[in-house]
Parts: structure tokens; C-alpha cells; sequence
């Protein structure tokens, strides 16, 4: 499981000229779920991200986390995270995981956050074509990999 996550000041999503989820300050997550994820994955992503120290503290460092901050996130879907462009200029996306599988991790990926403290959690809609507006703080953007953590059998 992927994640790019960027530091907000706000952030929002809108589909079919329909805002579905808006935040103030906080996170803006682009999820990508790949065809070999687990709920492991997306627990251990989730904690992580609920608990990324990336907010000024009184000293101006990043110090404080969204739990300390009380701050949003808002999750997006982004299969296009798994692209692979190794061979060629247009990206093959087969690592990424079939809706049947990719949207009770991103979903649970969801719950987990609230399970973890965050106090919102706002989303887009999987597969829709969204429309994401934000303003980047920092700018801060950091990406995650599950893979990080998580070891996987060599099959």
C-alpha cells in the first residue's frame, strides 16, 4: 500500500460539480492499494499516518502529529500510485489491486485512522473521476510504502 500524504492548510474533493469531502487543516493521503496488500498493510499505514510528526511545534519544528494537532485528513483512491514505467512512456498499472480487493482496504485504511484518533476522516469516491483542490503547507509531502514494514514471502 502507497500513500503520499501532504501537510494542508485545506483540501477538498469534488465530484460531478458535487464537493463529497472538504478539510481545513490537516492531511490530504492519496492512497494506492496494491494486488498483494493485506489488512496488516492497511493498519500499520494508518497508524503511521495518524501519528506522522509533521506539524510545527512552539518552536517551529515538526514536532506534532494530527492527533496532537486534532486536525482533518481527507482520503483519495489512486491506483495510478502502483503505475509501473520501467518499460516504454505509458505506465502499466497491473500491480494495482482490483476494486474487489482495493476498496475494503481503502476503507478499512479509513476506519483505521478514526480507530487511531483522527478525529475526521473525509473521502472521495473510489474509481469516480474526482476533482482535488489544495493548498499544500509547507509545502510538506511525504510518501509511504507499507512495504516499508511489512515483509512479504518471497512466492
Amino acid at each position: 500500500m502507497k500513500a503520499v500524504i501532504q501537510r494542508v492548510s485545506e483540501s477538498s474533493v469534488t465530484i460531478d460539480g458535487t464537493v463529497r469531502g472538504e478539510i481545513g487543516p490537516g492531511f490530504l493521503v492519496l492512497l494506492g492499494v496494491a494486488e498483494d496488500d493485506t489488512e496488516a498493510d492497511s493498519d500499520i499505514l494508518a497508524k503511521k499516518v495518524a501519528n506522522l510528526r509533521i506539524f510545527e511545534d512552539e518552536e517551529g519544528k515538526m514536532n506534532k502529529s494530527l492527533l496532537d494537532c486534532s486536525y482533518d485528513c481527507l482520503v483519495i483512491s489512486q491506483f495510478t500510485l502502483l503505475s509501473d514505467s520501467k518499460k516504454g512512456n505509458r505506465p502499466s498499472f497491473i500491480a494495482a489491486a482490483r476494486p474487489e480487493k482495493a476498496i475494503p482496504l481503502y476503507e478499512r485504511f479509513m476506519d483505521q485512522l478514526k480507530d487511531n484518533g483522527v478525529r475526521n476522516v473525509e473521502h472521495g469516491e473510489f474509481g469516480a473521476d474526482m476533482k482535488v483542490r489544495l493548498l499544500n503547507d509547507g509545502p510538506v509531502t511525504i510518501l509511504l510504502d507499507s512495504t516499508t514494514w511489512i515483509r512479504r514471502d518471497p512466492a
